[in-house]
């Protein structure tokens, strides 16, 4: 391969999988809606990606691909973004690279939208200041929803390995090896690669973590917001969940589909609509193979990528996500007891963590920490105990017009931060006012992050140090600026570590946002929950 060359019109890269010209922005050169696979169309639905042939002549690499077919979003939501063209050949990634790079770092970026929507060209994810740092950013597109997740024993059938699902995963492990093959060419390192996402962007993080395909193909992790919750089996019904298998069965059946050869014949934008309007949610497939047992397990067994990782959540996570959470009830009174009843043993201590003095802040915390704040903490102290670097982090940043509005520290509201796009959020997302207090923490995060994809250590000029999570259990705390601290909400994590346990257990309850007042009967005392 050569290093980059310029053209009249733009940089041209002559890369393994084929001549590419880009464009030059300032000190860096881009290039937008790279293929990474074939297009999964057609018969090529639904199953793993077919790697992209090489191509003659130079392919013009200056504009986004389309999007992955996704159902509108409420047009109201402060995540929603101006509507997108929508394709099935949307298989493509991005590349900011800083102009003479050599061996720079990589940032592989995932993007979120609970698996179902977002993608790599929405304006948040501009990777022209964390480039600017010195590190080579991609980000990519991979299938979503009933696309992207599908399981169906006709689809078992067709594969070698007996399985299905898992196909926007495979393609996300796809685009990694062609970044492990191309990225050099770009003045990238394909062995300093550091994987990130935020939301489902790090829930796809932790499958990668435990894929064993993905192994190799980066060295770093960054979960932002992760989930790790219960996902369905492959053939049988687990912890409240029907099968994979079974979930796409009754997907077919709603869709009047008598096989998958129909399905598959289904015009693209029909099928992302219908599914979920027939109850089809995208999960994650453990099958044995390329997800080998649920997330708990592999973390439990050291069984994950063994790479350093930084992870964290935001104070008012489920303030912009409140269907998660349920209405309080008409009294104190009744919220006790209803917690009593759901918890029983563990009713005084879950009353203790969420008091019913304030039910509404009480609520909003219960959701926020079983869904994210135990990911966030269970992810570093797994890689501490595997003996990685692990940093861990608390976002507790508002400005007026987030806490105006009741969002202070909301779901994602980091992101403009650590890219630095605060110029550039959705049409409804609360307006970040330019001042050089918030400059100052984006640029701080810029630095944090970057330098974590860098060597494995965030560090930030001006700005404290970031000790690893390690017996202290040290964390980094965003509110107006940085501020170093130690025991993160106290006895938050090993709550619902004993509730997961039981759960996990008993192997008919889940664990997910169906706690707290959405909580199920919860198992009395387990042995094997007790350390």
């Amino acid at each position: 391969m050569s290093a980059p060359s310029d053209s009249k019109n733009g940089p041209i890269v002559k890369a393994p999988a084929g001549a590419v010209e880009g464009q030059t922005e300032g000190a860096l050169r881009v290039f937008k809606g790279i293929p990474y696979a074939l297009p999964p169309t057609g018969s090529a639905r639904w199953r793993p990606p077919s790697p992209m042939p090489r191509w003659t002549g130079v392919r013009k690499a200056t504009e986004f691909g389309p999007v992955c077919f996704q159902p509108a979003s409420p047009p109201a939501s402060i995540y929603s973004w101006i509507p997108m063209p929508m394709s099935e050949d949307c298989l493509t990634l991005n590349i900011w690279a800083p102009t003479g790079a050599r061996n720079a770092p990589v940032f592989f970026w995932i993007h979120g939208g609970a698996l179902t929507t977002g993608s790599s060209r929405d304006a948040l994810y501009d990777g022209t200041k964390l480039a600017g740092q010195g590190i080579v950013v991609v980000s990519i597109n991979f299938r979503l929803g009933v696309l992207g997740w599908l399981a169906h024993p006709e689809l078992s059938k067709e594969s070698p390995l007996g399985v299905s699902g898992n196909y926007a995963l495979l393609d996300l492990i796809e685009g990694l090896g062609w970044v492990r093959h191309n990225i050099s060419a770009f003045g990238g390192d394909p062995s300093n690669v550091t994987i990130a996402g935020e939301s489902s962007g790090g829930l796809s993080v932790m499958y990668l973590m435990a894929a064993p395909a993905a192994r190799g193909l980066f060295a770093k992790a960054i979960a932002e917001s992760a989930y790790m919750i219960s996902t369905p089996e492959l053939k049988k019904a687990a912890f409240g969940s029907p099968s994979a298998e079974d979930s796409g069965v009754k997907l077919a059946a709603a869709l009047h589909a008598p096989n998958i050869e129909a399905m598959r014949a289904m015009d693209a934008g029909t099928l992302t609509t219908a599914a979920p309007a027939a109850g089809y949610v995208p999960w994650g497939t453990i099958d044995g193979h390329v997800l080998p047992r649920q997330l708990v397990d592999v973390f439990d067994k050291g069984e994950q990528a063994p790479v350093p990782i930084l992870a964290g959540f935001n104070s008012g996570e489920i303030r912009s996500l409140r269907f998660l959470a349920p209405h309080p009830p008409a009294s104190a009174a009744e919220y006790e007891a209803t917690i009593r009843d759901r918890y029983g043993d563990l009713a005084d201590e879950f009353l203790r963590l969420y008091p019913s003095a304030n039910m509404d802040e009480s609520i909003l915390a219960t959701t926020r920490d079983a869904f994210y704040g135990w990911t966030a903490q269970r992810l570093v102290r797994k890689q501490t105990a595997l003996g990685q670097p692990s940093f861990l982090y608390f976002f507790d940043h508002g400005y007026p017009a987030a806490d105006t509005a009741g969002l202070h520290g909301f779901h994602a509201s980091e992101l403009p931060y650590v890219f630095g796009t605060s110029d550039a959020t959705p049409p409804h997302w609360p307006k970040i006012p330019a001042t050089p207090q918030e400059t100052r923490l984006s640029d701080a995060m810029i630095g944090y992050w970057s330098s974590f994809a860098r060597t494995g250590r965030p560090q930030a000029a001006n700005e404290p140090d970031w000790l690893p999570f390690g017996p202290n259990g040290s964390y980094m705390a965003f509110e107006e600026t940085p501020k170093p601290a130690d025991h993160l909400l106290p006895g938050m994590y090993e709550f619902n570590e004993e509730v997961v346990c039981r759960r996990r257990a008993a192997g008919d309850i889940g664990w997910s946002w169906n706690v707290g007042l959405y909580s199920p009967k919860n198992p009395g005392p387990m042995a094997q929950c007790k350390p």
